[in-house]
């Protein structure tokens, strides 16, 4: 769930300065080129980690490519404070992926528009078919930004759940026999159990039973399982019934009810991680690679890439510390849709080029070269020899020492390149052998998985994490429709709407879980939420869903 707000400009010029240096501000500096080699820059409004200036991949891509990028990430601030510090200052990077400023960055006419451009580019061409492209048009008609995420090459190739779901520790699931745990109320009923047997790790560090992630746009994990527990897939803002083709609000419905009031229970049995509502992002983190938290939902890509190899390099996996999705629904016999086949396409944001790039077609062939496959085998799985080796068969896998030197922090710093925030593959390689990605070439995927999952995968019959809740067809062309909810602005009635509600929500939704009369606190927070206007932010919401099902009538 994701606030769109423009910002008063009145930031100190402390942090401003800050900003435009670490996105590079000195316009003159960033296009320099040395050696024969571009330099552009990049800022991504996410937070995420610098590698070192003389990473070793990122020097061999810059000899195939003749360009490197300096990246830098969100640190501090939110998305949107972000963006507006660097519209007020009117510098900008190269490459810009706003995230949820990305509104911002169209509306101040701080991107350029690369519909002209694309045909130039094979790659990037290649890399949408023509209805996608056609659904980043905006309201002139102009494609302001790439989707990185969300292209599938070839045959799909899936084994990590990289989406939402209710996660469980593997030494929970190991110490109650590998129970089925397919609803709510099983799930706390079995942390319950271990936590009251099992307080403490193995060197006495007290156990955290269940935690949630609630730091600004994060709140997701505490506000959207409803959809999820009624059996609906991540539209993200509302439930689509497939019949009726009817938008539903998941927020006052009858599972709502039932899982707010579960949290109230399981917060004052204790069962509920008390500093859940104030932590930060970077606690929450930081809290899990501690191995103490034994259950949360959580979106994979939110934690996983971080905790997993933290937990791998304390060998904390020998404890079963490592997490796996279970199929939770609100009760027994619901068809759940935690996970989708075929990768999500997200319009609302990507990346985009800004009109401080001096060098546009320079900077669009960078993007062109980094989805070439000998580039893009580099960025996601390193050097032949040295993080990955080519069985007799052409498949390429690791070993158990190349697992655990790229889940090495300082390793991945000096020597590891994905540009992560750039276009990128899943699927299969073009030569019809190998996963775009190691996390999802299921022999390699298989072999490096912790013994404890391993373990638990075959315990439950399963192979990977999709297989540990199922996988459904994307129920629709209209699908995900927070691609949508994610561009509204106050400027119309659904947009005020929609701002208040999630202003609401993140103000009320702790208080319903604290309270200590839960049926006074709900009717309260739905008084206040029904004066947000929600039925505004349906009826928009309505109408996008029938003009996405009349767009694509014509791809039909």
């Amino acid at each position: 769930m994701k606030r769109k707000q423009m910002l008063a400009l009145g930031l100190t010029t402390a942090v401003t300065a800050s900003l435009l240096a670490g996105c590079g501000g000195e316009k003159k500096d960033k296009e320099k080129e040395e050696g024969g080699v571009k330099e552009f820059t990049a800022f991504f409004a996410v937070p995420g980690t610098e590698i070192n200036d003389d990473n070793e991949i990122q020097e061999k891509i810059a000899e195939i490519t003749g360009a490197k990028c300096k990246e830098t990430w969100l640190t501090g601030q939110t998305a949107e404070e972000a963006i507006g510090t660097m519209i007020a200052g009117g510098e900008y990077p190269d490459f810009i992926d706003g995230s949820d400023g990305t509104a911002q960055l169209y509306e101040a006419g701080a991107l350029i528009p690369l519909d002209d451009y694309i045909d130039d580019y094979p790659n990037i061409k290649e890399y949408l078919t023509e209805e996608q492209w056609d659904k980043l048009r905006k309201e002139d008609g102009h494609i302001y930004w790439i989707p990185q995420f969300g292209s599938v090459h070839g045959e799909e190739k899936v084994t990590v759940h990289n989406d939402e779901a209710f996660w469980i520790q593997t030494r929970v699931l190991e110490w109650a026999g590998y129970p089925e745990v397919k609803t709510m109320d099983q799930y706390f009923e079995l942390i319950e159990a271990y936590q009251e047997a099992n307080p403490t790790m193995e060197d006495g560090t007290e156990n955290i039973p269940y935690t949630i992630l609630c730091d600004d746009w994060r709140y997701f994990c505490l506000e959207n399982a409803p959809m999820f527990l009624d059996g609906y897939p991540n539209d993200g803002s509302v439930m689509v019934d497939t019949e009726k083709l009817q938008v539903m609000d998941y927020n006052t419905s009858e599972t709502a009810v039932k899982y707010f009031q579960k949290l109230n229970e399981e917060y004052k049995k204790g069962i509920v991680d008390p500093e859940s509502f104030t932590q930060t992002y970077d606690e929450y983190i930081a809290k899990l690679s501690t191995g103490r938290v034994l259950g949360m939902i959580d979106q994979w890509w939110n934690f996983a890439y971080s905790v997993n190899d933290s937990l791998k390099q304390q060998g904390l996996h020998e404890q079963g510390c490592d997490y796996v999705p279970l199929p939770i629904t609100i009760e027994e016999g619901i068809q759940n849709q935690w996970h989708n086949s075929g990768a999500v396409f997200n319009v609302s944001n990507g990346l985009g080029i800004t009109v401080s790039c001096d060098d546009v077609e320079g900077a669009l062939q960078f993007v062109n070269d980094l989805l070439g496959q000998e580039v893009h085998d580099l960025r996601n799985w390193g050097v032949e020899g040295v993080d990955y080796e080519v069985d007799e068969n052409g498949e390429y896998y690791r070993t158990d020492e190349m697992r655990l030197q790229v889940s090495d922090t300082a390793y991945k710093a000096s020597h590891l390149c994905n540009y992560s925030y750039f276009p990128q593959y899943s699927g299969t390689s073009r030569d019809g052998i190998n996963a775009m990605k190691p996390e999802n070439q299921p022999k390699e995927a298989f072999d490096g998985l912790n013994d404890d999952v391993k373990k638990c995968f075959e315990a439950y019959g399963a192979e990977t994490y999709v297989d540990m809740i199922g996988t459904n067809e994307a129920p629709g062309p209209w699908y995900p429709m927070y691609s949508f909810s994610n561009t509204m602005t106050t400027s119309t009635p659904g947009g005020m709407a929609w701002t208040k509600m999630g202003e609401i929500k993140h103000e009320y939704l702790p208080k319903v879980v604290m309270a200590e009369d839960f049926d006074k606190a709900w009717d309260e927070y739905m008084k206040v939420y029904e004066g947000c206007n929600p039925q505004a932010f349906l009826d928009e919401m309505q109408e996008e869903l029938e003009r996405r099902l009349e767009a694509h009538k014509k791809y039909e």
